[in-house]
């Protein structure tokens, strides 16, 4: 598809302490030719841990960084891929391949979509019940929300001793863009038909009957995560109930309240891979796009977009995603959603 524009450059130059100054402006047309899918190629296998071994059995070294939506991260000069997509297609790789004796979850996030998380975790717990082999999570930097929830469907989750995890809460980012749009002169006039068909509107104050039902959707997601934990971490004392309130913990924090099995680094959930899949001689692979480089334990799939080093500044509200939706997140910063999915 090709597309072009105009772009508009100016710039001021001021001398002296009057603020005299120079402006010039200059025009230009831009060409840009972009595709809306790109075809990276199939998943590679690349040995990542020396020495090499000739054994024929494998574990697989899985990523999952970054935000989990179920749509294509994309940007400025990268089309980018769906984390859901590309999660299902390596889990089908390992499930098909019956040398693979073993999974690393190697993940870093701060979690995403409701949904998003769900449709990995449960993928992920199928694709085990299906080959009868070990999953082992390793929590990198960040596993919070829904990265939280994708690993309690490992068989053992191992953090860093550094890790930041838990945050196991529900949220729904909502602006009342009422006042702002009126120093615009902005003023919406909907049509609609349905009470609620614009629940969570900007263009209005959430009114008190509106906010129950979100509310209520929200508890129901946040049932459905403590339900999560109880089945798959019995370790876990569901009598904590603080538990579940958003808060984060460092790793002791989470082996004291069962809700990991282990600290170490990422070479100690590899070594316990093996010894769970009994498989001492395996060697490891990782994973990934053939045109992704892929050397290290740490290789990751690049899905961040350009566009967001480009354009780095963010207002809530005005920079909303383009898809409200329900998060499994540790979000402090309220423009996260933007900033990972490039929209």
């Amino acid at each position: 598809m090709r597309q072009y524009g105009w772009v508009v450059l100016g710039l001021v130059v001021f001398v002296g302490a009057g603020c005299r100054g120079l402006a010039v402006q200059t025009q230009s047309k831009v060409f840009l030719h972009s595709s809306p899918v790109e075809d990276r190629g199939p998943l590679a296998e690349m040995p990542v841990q020396l020495p090499w071994s000739e054994s024929p059995q494998k574990i697989a070294l899985i990523d999952v960084d970054g935000l989990l939506v179920n749509s294509p991260i994309a940007g400025l000069g990268n089309v980018g891929e769906n984390p859901v997509a590309v999660f299902r297609e390596k889990l089908d790789r390992v499930e098909a391949d019956p040398c693979f004796r073993a999974v690393v979850l190697r993940i870093n996030s701060p979690g995403g979509g409701v949904t998003a998380s769900d449709i990995m975790w449960r993928d992920l717990r199928t694709m085990k019940a299906r080959r009868r082999i070990p999953v082992v999570a390793c929590l990198m930097d960040l596993a919070t929300g829904g990265a939280y929830y994708l690993a309690t469907a490992a068989d053992q989750i191992i953090a860093h001793p550094t890790t930041i995890t838990g945050g196991m809460g529900v949220i729904l980012n909502l602006y009342n863009l009422r006042d702002a749009m009126m120093q615009f002169n902005i003023l919406a006039v909907p049509i609609k038909a349905g009470q609620y068909t614009d629940l969570g509107t900007p263009i209005r104050e959430l009114d008190d009957q509106g906010r129950a039902l979100l509310q209520q959707l929200a508890d129901q997601y946040h049932a459905r995560f403590r339900e999560v934990v109880r089945i798959c971490r019995p370790q876990h004392d569901p009598a904590r109930q603080e538990d579940f309130d958003g808060r984060v913990f460092l790793a002791q924090q989470a082996l004291d309240r069962g809700l990991i099995d282990g600290i170490g680094y990422l070479d100690d959930a590899i070594a316990l891979a093996r010894q769970l899949a009994k498989t001492p001689q395996a060697k490891l692979v990782v994973l990934h796009r053939r045109h992704d480089p892929a050397r290290s334990v740490y290789a990751t799939t690049p899905i961040q977009p350009i566009q967001t080093n480009l354009f780095p500044l963010s207002v809530p509200g005005f920079d909303r995603s383009q898809l409200p939706t329900f998060l499994y997140i540790w979000q402090p910063e309220p423009t996260l959603e933007r900033r990972a999915t490039g929209r």
